[in-house]
């Protein structure tokens, strides 16, 4: 009779440790009591997160939703020892995709699975999240961190992430009137954001460079480093604009099937956009996948945000005052293009884009 048997099986022998869950949870108590904000002050480690919607200052409002994960960035930064800031591109991911409905995002909650937990390695993606929530100005009210042998190997662990925000009812994203005419601004990305992932980690492989390698694109980083840049938050500056002026009408969150799929969500049926490309000055980095991976530019367009993470679509009367409210809370706004009438293809490109 094997010892384990004579003994009895436990959690624990099975790879589960919940004495180590629990310490993750008081060492990123300080973290999360951080993030408090108006509506929001409770103590982790309860059976579910509290938000005050009226302690918010809300008086008609109505919740907007979002969830997403990090993809394949995840491995980067398993493979380089980094996670101090991937929880910065997933709470990103989320509230970007609920300023752009004209809301605030209030709070947010992580999912974190991983083989193993080593308490270490949970506290700095927790790090990461709560700077996040601290630049959306939300609050991580709760999460759930799960040890799953079997099913992750190693030291793999996957991130998924929910926010909820509200709006005053009627003064929701996008808002009727996009015609023709209309004026299309840009907000710069950071790099490469959180999408496409897969394609940069196959580009580098064909390369042969390791992850601590110097990045060619970026004198003074190695690759990993680089290419874990955060995804910019968007959502104080957005914010101060739609509260500075009526004239935004559709914002845009650049992410996974870049212009040609995320600038559609936003338009009526009968107009199009023109999105002139020499508008855009795309970070090294995508120059450097472009030319690395071969990446012919309609693909760069359709994978990558190409330099622009956030798009703002406003009355062409007022676009001056929308990018000097930008420009007051930090935002460098360029001119992208115009809404046009519809064609064959919702969003048309002129220019050349400088990779």
């Amino acid at each position: 009779m094997t010892a384990e048997r004579k003994e009895g099986m436990t959690y624990a022998g099975a790879g589960v440790d919940i004495d180590a869950g629990n310490a993750m949870v008081e060492t990123i108590k300080p973290l999360v009591r951080a993030t408090r904000r108006p509506g929001a002050d409770a103590e982790i480690g309860g059976f579910g997160g509290l938000f005050d919607l009226k302690a918010a200052g809300f008086r008609d409002p109505i919740l907007v939703a979002a969830n997403d994960g990090v993809g394949t960035k995840v491995k980067i930064a398993i493979e380089t020892g980094r996670h101090d800031t991937i929880g910065i591109d997933l709470v990103a991911m989320c509230v970007n995709d609920i300023v752009v409905q004209g809301a605030e995002p209030l709070f947010f909650l992580d999912y974190f699975a991983t083989a193993k937990l080593v308490p270490g390695v949970g506290a700095d993606i927790v790090r990461g999240i709560a700077e996040g929530c601290r630049q959306a100005g939300c609050a991580l009210i709760g999460g759930e961190t799960a040890e799953m042998p079997g099913l992750y190997d190693g030291q793999d662990y996957d991130l998924a992430g929910f926010a909820v925000g509200a709006a005053e009812r009627g003064t929701l994203l996008p808002r009727g009137g996009i015609a023709a005419g209309d004026v299309v601004l840009g907000l710069p990305s950071s790099g490469v954001h959180s999408n496409g992932f897969s394609l940069v980690r196959r580009i580098v492989a064909r390369t042969g460079l390791g992850w601590d390698a110097p990045a060619p694109f970026l004198p003074g980083r190695s690759l990993g480093e680089a290419l874990l840049e955060p995804t910019r938050i968007y959502v104080k500056p957005l914010l101060a604009a739609l509260k500075a002026s009526d004239g935004i009408k559709a914002l845009a969150h650049i992410t996974g099937g870049g212009f040609p799929d995320n600038l559609p969500r936003v338009l009526p049926d009968g107009v199009g956009i023109e999105i002139d490309l020499g508008a855009l000055a795309p970070p090294p980095v995508f120059g450097w996948l472009a030319r690395e991976g071969g990446v012919a530019v309609p693909e760069m367009l359709r994978t990558f945000n190409c330099g622009i993470g956030m798009v703002v679509v406003t009355e062409a009367g007022k676009a001056d005052a929308v990018a000097a409210a930008l420009a007051r809370a930090g935002e460098a706004a360029v001119r992208l293009g115009r809404i046009t009438g519809r064609g064959p293809e919702p969003v048309t490109f002129t220019g050349t884009l400088a990779l």
